[in-house]
Order: C-alpha cells, then sequence, then structure tokens
C-alpha cells in the first residue's frame, strides 16, 4: 500500500465514491430518484461491458450464474440506488455518505443471523455496537421527523441492501471461475433489466434538462458506477482487499467535506463525533491479530460503496 501508484488510485477511487452522493444531489435537479438510478446503471453497465470485452473477457453463459446475478443486482444495484436518491431529497450529501459507512455492520450482522459469526462477545460485535451508536448520533431521531427520518431510514435501507448482495455474492458467485470484471459487468446489465421495473413507479415524469443534473448523472455512471469500480479491481489485484478497505474509510470524510464545501451543508459537532464513532466501529470489526490473519478472498466490487470489501472479509472467514 506504500507505492505511489496505490495510493494515487486510492484517492481517486476516495474522491470518486465518497463524492457519489454530492452528483446525486445535483442529479435530483433534472431527474427523479428512479430516473438517476436507471440512468447510471445503463451508463455503467456500458462502460464495464466495453471494458470487458477489450480486456479479452466475456460475460456468463451459465444460466444459473445469471439467476443468481438477478438477486445481487436487485440489492446491490437496482434497490440501494433507488433508495440513496429517494433518501438524498431530505438528507445532506454528507450524512448521506456517513450512513453508507454502516454497509460492514450490516453485513457483520448478517454474518450473525446466518451464523457465520459464533464469537457474540468479540472485538467485532463490539464493533457493530460502537458503529451503530455513531449511526445514532448522525441520525439523530430524537431530533428529526417526518420526510427526513424516511430519508435517513431509505439510506440505511440502501446499505443494507448493500450488504445483503455482498454476502450473497461471497456465496454463490465469488470464486466461482467467472473473472471478476465479467462478472460485475453481468451484474450491472441484469441491474439494467430489473431497473426498468421503476419506469411505472418513478421513472415517466418530465426529465428537467438542468445542465448540471445531466452533468452529475453523466459522472455518476460513467466515472462512480463504471470507472471506479476498474479502478478498484486493479488496486484490488495489486495491494488486495487492505487497501480497498482503507479506501471505504476515507468515503464518509470526503462526503461530509463536499456537502460542506460544494452545498454549504452544516458540519456540526453531532455529526463530526458520530462520523468518528462510525468509522471507529468499522474499524474494530475489521481488526484482527497478525498472527491470525489468513488469506483474503477478492469478491467482485459492483456498487457506489466499498461493501465489497466487507464480502471479502465475510468469506474469507
Amino acid at each position: 500500500m506504500g507505492s505511489r501508484g496505490t495510493l494515487i488510485r486510492m484517492g481517486v477511487l476516495a474522491l470518486l465514491w465518497g463524492s457519489s452522493f454530492l452528483w446525486i444531489k445535483f442529479a435530483l435537479q433534472s431527474m427523479s430518484p428512479g430516473q438517476i438510478a436507471i440512468g447510471r446503471i445503463l451508463l455503467g453497465a456500458a462502460v464495464l461491458v466495453v471494458l470487458c470485452y477489450s480486456g479479452r473477457q466475456r460475460l456468463p453463459r451459465d444460466r444459473k450464474v445469471w439467476a443468481h446475478l438477478v438477486f445481487a443486482a436487485f440489492f446491490g444495484n437496482a434497490l440501494p440506488f433507488f433508495l440513496f436518491g429517494f433518501g438524498e431529497q431530505t438528507v445532506d450529501s454528507g450524512v448521506a455518505g456517513v450512513l453508507n459507512a454502516t454497509t460492514p455492520l450490516w453485513a457483520l450482522l448478517i454474518g450473525v443471523l446466518l451464523g457465520q459469526e459464533r464469537k457474540l462477545f468479540s472485538l467485532r460485535m463490539l464493533g457493530m455496537v460502537v458503529g451503530f451508536a455513531g449511526t445514532l448520533l448522525i441520525f439523530a431521531p430524537w431530533q428529526t421527523s417526518g420526510l427526513t427520518s424516511w430519508g435517513a431510514l431509505a439510506i440505511l435501507g440502501a446499505a443494507a441492501s448493500y450488504a445483503v448482495s455482498y454476502t450473497y455474492i461471497g456465496l454463490k458467485l465469488s470464486g466461482k471461475g467467472t473473472a471478476p470484471i465479467a462478472l460485475s459487468a453481468a451484474q450491472l446489465v441484469t441491474a439494467a433489466g430489473l431497473s426498468t421495473l421503476l419506469l411505472p413507479i418513478d421513472g415517466l415524469e418530465p426529465i428537467s434538462w438542468h445542465p448540471m443534473g445531466v452533468v452529475a448523472i453523466v459522472v455518476l455512471g460513467v466515472f462512480g458506477t463504471g470507472l471506479a469500480f476498474a479502478l478498484n479491481y486493479r488496486l484490488i489485484a495489486d495491494e488486495g482487499a487492505v487497501a480497498a478497505t482503507a479506501v471505504g474509510y476515507l468515503l464518509p470524510v470526503v462526503s461530509v467535506l463536499l456537502g460542506a464545501v460544494v452545498l454549504g451543508e452544516p458540519v456540526t459537532v453531532r455529526v463530526v463525533v458520530g462520523m468518528v464513532v462510525v468509522l471507529l466501529g468499522v474499524g474494530m470489526t475489521r481488526w484482527q491479530p497478525k498472527a491470525a490473519a489468513r488469506p483474503e478472498l477478492v469478491v467482485p466490487a459492483v456498487a457506489a460503496a466499498p461493501s465489497p470489501v466487507a464480502a471479502a472479509d465475510r468469506t474469507a472467514e
């Protein structure tokens, strides 16, 4: 992780993924949440398919793989992308970025429910409790009501949805012989098909062709959903999952700072303390004694957040 190239890739990824919540805010000026989800998925899928075939890889041909991808794409792309757009209609982009960082905590909870995390009294479990406490500090349910509360819950639901998808990928898709970039491209192609279901729900209203909104959806799709994942593959291949995890820890900081600088969103002491507590909790769930460390299994990156790493950790354990 100390090479200059790695540090540059980590910085670029943190900026791309951490700024996604800011671009969603801008995209809402032109499109509904459903339209944003459809647009970014279609653009991201096109980018990854081109990268897949230019790298002489092919999309999977096994029907069972595609059946599994339907589940993974729904919970990993179609549903959370819509929920983020819905949530950010009433929630600051900085807060959205911090709430997104709870994905590893949701993944740990799913592991407990599935019986894959047997040590209920451990540093990892304590980290889950600490992270949830930080989320409560940011969410401040005692101070919010109405749409604001529903928006924050929608973003938490998106983070949990990511965790469901990545857990499923680790169980059914990862390490089955398909190249990660081909598997990720196939998942976004599947998600593109699923996202059309949003059209009658939240996709038929007129689009306001606001210049900044159009630029935002292009950036979200091409860079935040397509090229960012390709860059993440390179980072994982060169340095392993640890580097990708470090990028994930930078996302809330980037999102909060961008929200404050660009949108003028308030950064209160409570939000800052909550952000620190969430990151502390996530870090505790990731900690392992060196002697107990085992080889990590790489899983494909499929979303605008660092959640694939959480799945990789769960799979390796």
